[in-house]
């Protein structure tokens, strides 16, 4: 009997490090892609046209808003890993709980370093004028469109938080000071990567408005995680998370569409994409809220987008759900509560 069990339970192991051995070269691909398309507009050439005397200044309250969303987004998923880690570490193991906290501590500071770094590498590329800004654009919606892909697919079965469990149980069964540093490495990676995505989307914000309204947005955001946090951590109450992460995503979905129909325009104004006027005259409150302008390639962008966003989920429903069904197979299930043995902390994350 157990010459059988060691294969079986080894089984889904390898299985998932073969899955993600597979999708490694296709990663490498969109990130060549990206790299390239990136060189290609550093060195292109540019139209006649100055975006700085065509666009309106974007509304103040829609930045500050974008910026919060963005930040409060990132940061209520930070705050949901990090309990999902901590969450077992009770007894004997509640000292271990420290090296943790410092790693996250330290991503928290790395994520500053990291904001200023960037700041750095954007004077440094300064003399690439109105295409800096285009570049930056670029970047942040082919990520926040991986992101949202991403989040769709996984409003089941949260891979992410599951790969640090593992992570978690794997450091607990072992002890010294390789197990010290892999929690702290453990504490680090449970935050930084939300951090890392946040320097990421506020530089285009930054370099289209200014430091004033996106400081505003990332302190309301940040806020707003604290009162998460401190509800979570200190006071040991359960809040709506799945929802509130729904609610978000959509929320960053808006976000995703604002920033795709600015990204657009710039696009236009370098002379990359051509221009159609619509039949129609768009007001000019729509461009400065959310970026919408009369024309047909910006507006279409916005509505390929939010149509990527709601397939992704569409398809993420049929392949999980109905396909499943309709094969007579187990589908995939949200989870609903947390074990009964489960710690407070624990049933947080087990609702998400």
């Amino acid at each position: 009997m157990s010459s059988n069990a060691a294969p079986s339970s080894a089984a889904p192991a390898s299985s998932a490090r073969s899955a993600a051995a597979s999708r490694t070269p296709w990663w490498l691909l969109a990130l060549t892609l990206v790299a390239g398309a990136v060189y290609l507009m550093a060195t292109a050439s540019t139209g006649p046209v100055d975006p700085a005397e065509v666009r309106g200044p974007q509304s103040h309250t829609t930045v500050v808003f974008n910026s919060a969303i963005i930040v409060f987004r990132e940061g209520l998923e930070a705050v949901l890993i990090f309990a999902a880690v901590t969450a077992s570490f009770l007894g004997a193991n509640r000292s271990r709980r420290r090296p943790v906290v410092l790693g996250a501590a330290f991503a928290f500071g790395f994520s500053v370093v990291t904001w200023f770094l960037v700041q750095a590498l954007l004077d440094a590329a300064s003399s690439l004028g109105p295409k800096l800004e285009a570049i930056t654009g670029f970047i942040a919606v082919a990520v926040l469109l991986v992101i949202l892909n991403w989040f769709v697919h996984k409003v089941y079965w949260t891979q992410w938080i599951g790969r640090h469990h593992k992570q978690r149980k794997k450091l607990l069964a072992s002890s010294g000071l390789g197990a010290t540093i892999g929690l702290v490495a453990l504490g680090f990676t449970s935050v930084y990567r939300e951090g890392f995505e946040v320097v990421l989307f506020l530089q285009n914000l930054q370099l289209k408005e200014g430091d004033g309204p996106v400081l505003e947005g990332l302190a309301i955001g940040l806020a707003a995680t604290g009162i998460v946090g401190l509800i979570t951590f200190k006071l040991q109450h359960k809040l709506p998370y799945k929802k509130m992460l729904i609610v978000t995503g959509g929320l960053v979905g808006v976000v995703l569409v604002v920033m795709i129909g600015g990204t657009a325009l710039s696009f236009q104004e370098l002379g990359w994409i051509p221009r159609h006027d619509t039949p129609f005259t768009v007001p000019t409150w729509m461009g400065a809220w959310f970026e919408m302008y009369g024309t047909y390639e910006t507006l279409g962008s916005q509505l390929l987008a939010g149509l990527f966003v709601i397939g992704s989920y569409h398809l993420a429903e049929y392949l999980k759900v109905r396909r499943p069904v309709a094969r007579g197979e187990q589908p995939a299930v949200r989870a609903t509560e947390a074990p009964a043995a489960a710690p407070p902390a624990a049933r947080v994350l087990e609702t998400v």
